[in-house]
């Protein structure tokens, strides 16, 4: 699959997988910022992307940064609809008990292209059986 994308700033990187056959393209931020413990930010990459129809760009966290910083997306993960071409932002939190200095260039979030089906809604007036049935969280164990 190739994906067209727009850069805003050349001091960010064309989104990149750091191994071959991984999932998540790394988002690099497009502006320096200090997250307080607690805080939250709306944070500028600095692309644009054209994602295809029938395609989501979920944006995640960086499992790295989660766990020695606690640097998190808060709405992860973050949806880009395939029609969307404005910049891409990622909503940071500082989950950690330290702040959080991210410089222009750092990368802070990670975007995951995944196949979408469109959904055609039918009501009903009961729905077929499962094996689970009605049971709720932590119904597992």
């Amino acid at each position: 699959m190739h994906l067209t994308f727009k850069r805003f700033s050349k001091l960010v990187s064309i989104p990149t997988a750091q191994h071959p056959g991984d999932a998540g393209y790394d988002l690099e931020a497009a502006v320096d910022l200090v997250l307080a413990p607690g805080e939250r930010a709306l944070v500028p990459t600095g692309i644009a992307v054209a994602i295809p129809a029938g395609h989501v760009g979920l944006v995640v966290p960086r499992s790295g940064r989660a766990i020695t910083q606690g640097l998190s997306v808060v709405n992860a993960p973050g949806i880009v609809d395939a029609g969307y071409r404005g910049e891409l932002k990622a909503v940071l939190i500082n989950h950690g008990s330290e702040p959080i200095e991210i410089k222009v260039g750092d990368r802070i979030a990670q975007l995951v292209i995944v196949a979408v089906r469109e959904v055609v809604w039918r009501e009903v007036n009961e729905l077929e059986e499962s094996d689970r049935g009605e049971a709720g969280f932590g119904s597992t164990g």
